[in-house]
Parts: structure tokens; C-alpha cells; sequence
């Protein structure tokens, strides 16, 4: 079957299964019309920003990560977890099951070239004690403890880094609490050795918490770019680190 048939019929399929409704119908069209469909990666992408948003850049709702921007190697990576069910996700793992690793790579490489504004930054509630300790688990880490800074593998400004870590600021902090509870609980895994699992458990809770308010309350600017690909070795063995 045709690719593209195969996206337009699991798309709808999974909007009917996530929403519980029938999907609506569209008005008829007048008689002899024909609606143009430019087939091109934007419209076939559209599945996609109904829940990330115009272009990916995210949405309000606090489940949802921004993907514009996004290393081409960890939306493959991810989009291969979802399809093998390293990661768990009703939609996506629906979505993913029967592409193949080519469209996969070109849904990747789609939204990894868009370069959109990052939303301001926004209050995030913290403590003077809180907001310390989140700066130092970032940008220090807890060595003593085998934690290393998150910027050591996401980039000094927390941007991402090529070829397959990806920037975690303005990430929804309800996604990023979930995405560390899924690692801790094993309903996330990743390509062994599995670092984040490593981290995440090594993280108490209110870390887990203080960590993602901090992140997603802060901002970048526009044109800001993941980190080019280091020759210096990651400071933990992590499997998802190549692409």
C-alpha cells in the first residue's frame, strides 16, 4: 500500500481512538470541484501538528513536546522507539507501526531543518533553594552520586546536541516529569546502555520535579542551533548517543 494512504488512514484512525469521536464531516463539495492536495512533506506532516502543534513547535497542552528544530537523529531514534515499543504512546505507537525506516528518516529530517522561535520564557515557581538546585544538577550535575550535568550530553546551552541528543529547554515541565517517571517506572527504554534510565533513577523525586519546572520555564533565541558533534566521548555510556 501506498505510503502516504497508509499515514492518512492511521492518522485517522488514531485521532478516532485518542479522541473517542467520530471524525467530522466535511461539508460536500460543489458540484464538478476537485480540492488540490499538494503532496508534499508539510501537508503529509499535518498528522503530526495536530498534537505538536503548528509546525511542531509545540502546543499548551502539557503532554506534548516541541520536535521542530529537534536533532534528525533523535526523532529517528524516537520515532523507531515508538515503532518497536521502546516507548509507549497509543498514537504514536499506532502511527509508526507499519512506516519503514526511510519514511521514518524523512519525517526526521523534516522537522529537524525547521528553525522556529522558541516561546519567552515564563515564571517557574521555584524557590531560591529549588532554582539552585536545578542549576546545579543542569550545569554541574552531582559527580558524587554518578549524575552528570545535563549539559554535558544536551549542549552548554541545553540546545541539544547533534547527532542524537536532543534540547530540552521549554519542553512542557507535566512532559519532561513524565518522561523521567516513565524512564524510573521502565515505560520508557531507550538503546542499551540506557543512560537516561541510569539518571533518571538516580534522581529523588522532588529533583525530577524542580529539574523540569526549571527547563521548561526558560527560553532561546531564534536561530539557536543543537551543538555540532563532540570528539570528546559523553561522560556516561549511552546507547541512543550516536544515531
Amino acid at each position: 500500500m501506498n505510503m502516504k494512504l497508509v499515514f492518512s488512514l492511521l492518522f485517522a484512525a488514531s485521532l478516532s481512538a485518542v479522541t473517542g469521536l467520530a471524525p467530522a464531516q466535511a461539508p460536500p463539495a460543489p458540484s464538478g470541484a476537485t480540492a488540490a492536495i499538494h503532496d508534499t512533506m508539510a501537508q503529509r506532516m499535518q498528522a503530526c501538528v495536530m498534537c505538536h502543534g503548528k509546525e511542531g513547535r509545540a502546543t499548551q497542552a502539557g503532554y506534548f513536546p516541541r520536535i521542530a528544530g529537534k536533532p534528525e537523529g533523535y526523532l529517528f531514534n524516537q520515532l523507531k522507539n515508538f515503532r518497536e515499543g521502546r516507548r509507549r504512546n497509543q498514537a504514536m505507537n499506532h502511527l509508526t507501526q507499519h512506516m519503514s525506516d526511510d519514511f521514518l528518516r524523512d519525517i526526521a529530517r523534516y522537522f529537524s531543518a525547521l528553525d522556529l522561535p522558541y516561546p519567552p520564557a515564563s515564571a517557574h515557581g521555584l524557590s531560591a533553594r529549588q532554582q539552585r538546585t536545578a542549576e546545579q544538577l543542569v550545569f554541574k550535575g552531582a559527580p558524587e552520586r554518578q549524575l552528570p550535568a545535563c549539559a554535558s550530553c544536551h549542549g552548554s546551552r541545553m540546545a541539544g546536541r547533534s547527532p542524537a541528543m536532543p534540547g530540552l529547554l521549554t519542553l512542557p515541565a507535566d512532559y519532561l516529569i513524565a518522561q523521567l517517571g516513565a524512564w524510573r517506572t521502565g515505560l520508557r527504554a531507550a538503546s542499551v546502555p540506557d543512560c537516561m534510565a541510569d539518571v533518571a533513577k538516580r534522581l529523588t523525586h522532588e529533583e525530577v520535579s524542580v529539574v523540569a519546572r526549571w527547563l521548561s520555564a526558560q527560553s532561546l533565541p531564534t536561530g539557536t542551533k543543537p551543538e555540532v558533534a563532540s570528539a570528546q566521548p559523553l561522560p556516561i555510556r549511552c546507547g541512543s548517543g550516536n544515531e
